[in-house]
Order: structure tokens, then C-alpha cells, then sequence
């Protein structure tokens, strides 16, 4: 593993960042942690977006993201970059549009001589995955998102060679949180509200998950200690390791306390129905996507943040039951009328 090769410098004061995607669930949570740390923000979101949340110390820029010399110059402070961008979710859309959008945030980061910060995720590494991610494991992609996520990294690398502009990639575990659009709210705990969870894997299988405030807090470090990074580096965000037991343990707790289930009633089981996605598949892209992450529930991993500490100091880390929580009050599920109670 690559030694700790960091200087003691302290860490940079606020300066200013342009959030590239800043109304998608990354992207705000970005904006707000940025914002939180005295950071002034330029939040770009393209020009039908809907409406935009005023935040302190934010400004807001309907802008495309390929028009670099509009979003330069309403960023021209800016030393940091996030690319929080996203293609729809299908293997024909990352491959045809995420090259492109790399090539945007690249572009606005080298006109601002920035660094480009990058979240990453585990697709890189593929079925046979180790138990334990560190920076220097092996990428060896095995589906069609994970090979363009390999290549997006070797991309934004390249971009650093001539010393225009840095670069670092993040990696993380799934995201919760913060909103909608995470296996939370659209598979394991859609049906808590009626007494029902869905776990998509084997229930004694260690997966990754990044608590999506926990995951921006720490971006926001990184960023105050950037000067102390290679022109290219990447580092792991742990967030939290766990089976499903902890999982099902903080989501019985929750139904319980909202009224959904009556105290001492467990929750009912179910199982993702795999072989109905892949044949969804045939007709729904997004469903071909999905069914091709399925190794990420029967393959244990987590994410060695070694690096990330010895970088930053102590990873930010919401408690699980806690993050859970404010995760289904995001979702707006705290308003949620309240079903009758179900039959044991």
C-alpha cells in the first residue's frame, strides 16, 4: 500500500468552490457542506432545473456544463472543483454521456487552474473484489459501469500531467441519505411504512455505505489539506461496514417509533426478486443496470481510510441509528400518515 506521505501544513483557509450538479443528492449535499465550512459556493444547475434552495453563502448558476467560459467566469475565485455530475443510470447513457461530462468539469477545473475533486465508488474493482479496498487494490472491472468508471479516473489522471490543474477521486461506499434515490428509499425500506423491508442480498454479507453529510463533511476536508496531495491522488471514505443485521435492527426501531409496527412485532422479510429485474432488463434499461451491480450484495468489501485519516485526522462519522434516522426524515416519511397497524 502507498506509504503516508503527507507534510504537517496546516490546513488552507475557506477559498471558493464551483459545484458542478449542485442540485443532485451529491451535489447539494456538497453545496450545504461547503457552505457550512465558510466556504463561498457557486452552485451550478443546468437551466430547466427546477426550483433552487436559498442557503447562506451559496450562489446559484443556471448554467450547461459545457459552457466553460459562463461558469469560469462566474467562478473565477474558485480553487476547487467538484464534479458531482451524473448520467441517467443505464449502460448506454455512462457510456455515451459520462466521458463528455468528465470532459466539461476538466475543462471548467483547467480554465480556473483548480483542483477537480471527484466521488468515487467501488464499480472499479469488480467480482472479485478483496474484502478490504484500499488505493493501490487492483482495478479490475467486470460490468459496463465499472470499466467507465476506470476510465473516467484514467481520464481526469491524464488532465494533471501538465500541472494545470489537480485532481483527486474519493471513494465511497453507496450513498444514503440526504434524499431521494438510494437503495434506502427504493428498495430496502420502501414498504417500512406497512411493516415490510427488502434486503437485496445474504444477510451475513459486509457491504459499503457512505452516509452522504459524513461523505461531503469529509470532501470539504480534503479540500482544506488538497496542497498536501499528489497532482493525482485517491483516497477512501469507510463510512459504515455492516451486514444487514444493523440495518434491519435501526429500521425495526424506526417503524416502531413512527407507528408503523406495534412494539415487539418484527418486521416482515422479503428478498429482491434478481431474475424479474434482469428480465425487466430486456425492456427497461435502468433495470439492466441494476441487475448487473447485484455481486455488490453477495461479494463482502469495505474501504480502508488509513490514507483519508492520516490526511484529514479522524473520518466525520454519524452514528448508524442516527444517520438512518435523518435519512427517513429526509425522505419526508415523518409526515407520513400513519397505516394500520399490521396483522401478525
Amino acid at each position: 500500500m502507498t506509504p503516508h506521505r503527507f507534510t504537517n501544513a496546516p490546513p488552507a483557509a475557506p477559498s471558493a468552490v464551483l459545484v458542478l450538479g449542485a442540485r443532485g443528492r451529491f451535489g447539494l449535499a456538497a453545496v450545504r457542506a461547503f457552505a457550512q465550512a465558510g466556504w463561498p459556493v457557486v452552485a451550478q444547475a443546468r437551466p430547466g432545473a427546477g426550483a433552487l434552495p436559498a442557503i447562506d453563502g451559496v450562489q446559484w448558476l443556471r448554467a450547461d456544463v459545457h459552457d466553460t467560459a459562463a461558469l469560469a467566469a462566474q467562478a473565477q475565485d474558485a480553487q476547487v472543483v467538484v464534479h458531482a455530475l451524473n448520467p441517467a443510470y443505464t449502460h448506454r447513457a455512462w457510456s455515451d454521456e459520462a466521458p463528455a461530462l468528465m470532459d466539461a468539469a476538466i475543462a471548467v477545473a483547467r480554465r480556473l487552474r483548480a483542483t477537480l475533486m471527484l466521488p468515487g465508488n467501488v464499480y472499479n474493482y469488480g467480482h472479485g473484489m478483496p474484502a478490504v479496498l484500499n488505493e493501490d487494490t487492483p482495478q479490475q472491472p467486470t460490468t459496463p459501469m465499472g470499466k467507465v468508471r476506470v476510465q473516467l479516473e484514467q481520464r481526469l489522471q491524464a488532465a494533471t500531467h501538465d500541472g494545470v490543474m489537480r485532481a483527486v477521486v474519493l471513494r465511497a461506499g453507496s450513498f444514503f441519505g440526504s434524499g431521494t434515490g438510494s437503495w434506502l428509499d427504493l428498495a430496502i425500506a420502501k414498504d417500512l411504512p406497512r411493516g415490510r423491508v427488502t434486503w437485496p442480498g445474504p444477510q451475513g454479507v459486509v457491504t459499503a455505505w457512505a452516509y452522504l453529510p459524513d461523505l461531503a463533511a469529509a470532501l470539504v476536508k480534503v479540500a482544506q489539506h488538497r496542497h498536501r496531495l499528489a497532482a493525482f491522488d485517491r483516497l477512501h471514505f469507510a463510512g459504515h461496514a455492516v451486514t444487514a443485521q444493523p440495518w434491519l435492527q435501526a429500521l425495526h426501531g424506526e417503524a416502531v417509533a413512527r407507528g408503523w409496527l406495534p412494539a415487539g412485532q418484527p418486521l416482515r422479510m422479503g428478498s429482491l426478486p434478481w431474475p424479474l429485474l434482469r428480465l425487466a432488463g430486456l425492456a427497461m434499461p435502468s433495470m439492466a443496470a441494476l441487475a448487473s451491480m447485484r455481486y455488490l450484495w453477495t461479494t463482502p468489501h469495505s474501504l480502508d481510510h488509513s490514507r483519508l485519516c492520516a490526511l484529514i485526522g479522524p473520518e466525520p462519522h454519524t452514528p448508524f441509528g442516527q444517520a438512518v434516522h435523518q435519512s427517513l426524515d429526509d425522505l419526508g416519511w415523518a409526515s407520513r400518515a400513519i397505516p394500520h397497524p399490521v396483522a401478525a
